[in-house]
């Protein structure tokens, strides 16, 4: 009870300053050098924290339409010769530098945001993928025998009983590969998407400290609310199939 408070208080206190900023002038000011702003306006930020979100929101969900189609690819009898390719492939993103990705595709997509969420895509395969093979392959025996005695064919026991079985794992690998993007995509203002990422970078060119901690301090407070909320899905979804996760 005493969490979900300080949540709401958290997500509150989030909202009102990217909808507000210049309420907080005073708190960052401190962190300036020679009269220097300390409020970021060039761009407004609540524009550029919605478009971060949604930047990595579609990254993450193509990454889980992906990741979970070859998770339940390769736990059936005729895929499972094909996991260490999808194995492979899911490991590209982890592998391969964002950085390196967004200078490999800015010459082929130009700048802006399609080069960010190809590499926020690849980026976030990997945890999905691999816990969705793990929810998919350790599954009670004996709850797959009863779903074989009642008859339920192939399709319908993965729809009906093995991907909501697994759902609280898939769950925490959403959980990891959204944390990860939300970070990764502040690099994506190198090549002009608009990310939080222009508010740190600006400081960092005008050594406006003000500007860095801004930027970092939205990033980091929605990481943490939305690994939360995450965590709070999972553990109802868990508890509603009898389960028991660890804090």
């Amino acid at each position: 009870m005493v969490g979900r408070f300080l949540l709401i208080v958290l997500t509150l206190g989030l909202c009102t300053f990217v909808v507000r900023p210049e309420m907080f002038e005073a708190v960052f000011q401190p962190f300036t050098q020679n009269d220097a702003p300390a409020i970021y306006t060039q761009t407004s930020l609540l524009r550029l924290t919605l478009s971060h979100l949604a930047l990595v929101a579609c990254a993450v969900l193509a990454s889980t339409i992906i990741a979970v189609a070859l998770g339940i690819l390769v736990t059936r009898e005729f895929g499972r010769e094909f996991l260490p390719l999808a194995r492979t492939i899911a490991s590209v993103g982890q592998t391969i530098p964002p950085v390196a990705v967004l200078a490999l595709s800015v010459p082929m997509m130009g700048f802006g945001a399609a080069p960010t969420l190809l590499a926020l895509f690849l980026y976030g395969l990997l945890p999905i993928f691999e816990n969705t093979v793990t929810g998919l392959t350790n599954l009670p025996p004996n709850v797959i025998e009863a779903a074989r005695g009642v008859g339920l064919i192939r399709r319908q026991r993965l729809w009906s009983v093995e991907l909501p079985l697994a759902f609280p794992m898939i769950l925490a690998g959403i959980r990891l590969s959204t944390v990860i993007s939300l970070a990764t995509a502040t690099i994506g203002s190198t090549i002009a998407a608009p990310t939080l990422g222009e508010v740190i970078i600006a400081g960092l060119l005008t050594s406006n400290s003000a500007y860095v901690l801004q930027g970092g301090l939205v990033v980091g407070l929605i990481a943490i609310i939305i690994y939360e909320v995450f965590s709070s899905l999972e553990h109802s979804a868990a508890r509603r199939l009898g389960f028991q996760m660890d804090a």
